[in-house]
């Protein structure tokens, strides 16, 4: 008797920007690693918006009551542990860090999706790197974001807050309008907002990464300059990609 197939796993907007910032042969990350700490941690901010879990209140980020799914809470609870608002670029700045893109690859090891590579051997550390173990996720999400680019218009823009519309009794984040039994390829990753939503949240975060047009070349440049400008967690990440390349110019010149 076969075993039955296991379910396909719901990566996170974190995980999902990981796999395609990493060179599948070798782990190295794809852009400089400030750049890849930076992008990680306003896809953090992104995920929780889409959950729900935070919003943007004017200039600030303020947490709605709303849980987040339990890989991402630590981030939840430190956002709602300070005593007075941030910033999304602010928040960006202080959640960006090696610990944070850390514990992620290591979550999608678990996941069997990378693998863990690089110890210490005879008394000389080698750099632990994440080469692809699993080319399934990545193939599947490369498919879902060229599909999104394709039908993108100059008008399209990533929804603000989490998705709405779904029919009661539709899984979590099944679009509104997709037939019953749908599979979770056809309607999203399963996890909030719909798969339209999430694809153009990542494309948003790639493009102020630098890394688009190196996944995708014939995306329209200005289209995707404006998307990610218009939207708050991958203007963050613009933002402070541009103080911290400021400071190491003016650094170079003392």
């Amino acid at each position: 008797m076969n075993e039955e197939a296991p379910a396909a796993v719901a990566l996170n907007l974190p995980q999902e920007f990981l796999i395609l910032a990493t060179n599948d042969k070798d782990g190295k990350p794809e852009v400089p690693l400030f750049v890849l700490r930076t992008a990680v941690a306003g896809a953090v901010l992104a995920e929780l918006e889409l959950a729900g879990a935070i919003e943007l209140a004017g200039k600030h980020l303020r947490t709605t009551g709303s849980p987040a799914r339990d890989d991402l809470a630590p981030e939840l609870e430190l956002i709602r542990g300070k005593s007075r608002p941030h910033t999304p670029a602010r928040w960006v700045s202080i959640m960006e860090g090696r610990p944070q893109v850390q514990r992620i690859y290591e979550g999608m090891a678990a996941l069997g999706i990378v693998e863990h590579v690089g110890e210490r051997h005879l008394a000389r550390f080698r750099p632990v790197r994440y080469p692809e173990r699993d080319h399934a996720p990545e193939a599947a999400l490369l498919k879902r974001l060229a599909s999104a680019l394709n039908a993108a218009s100059p008008e399209t823009r990533v929804p603000d807050g989490p998705s709405t519309g779904t029919p009661a009794g539709t899984p979590a984040g099944t679009p509104a309008g997709t037939p019953a039994g749908a599979s979770a390829a056809q309607a999203g990753n399963g996890l909030p907002g719909t798969g339209r939503t999430r694809a153009l949240a990542l494309i948003a975060l790639l493009e102020a990464a630098g890394l688009l047009h190196k996944l995708f070349p014939d995306a329209d440049r200005a289209w995707a300059s404006g998307l990610a400008k218009d939207y708050w967690p991958a203007r963050a990440v613009e933002d402070e990609l541009r103080l911290i390349r400021l400071a190491e110019e003016e650094a170079a010149t003392l």
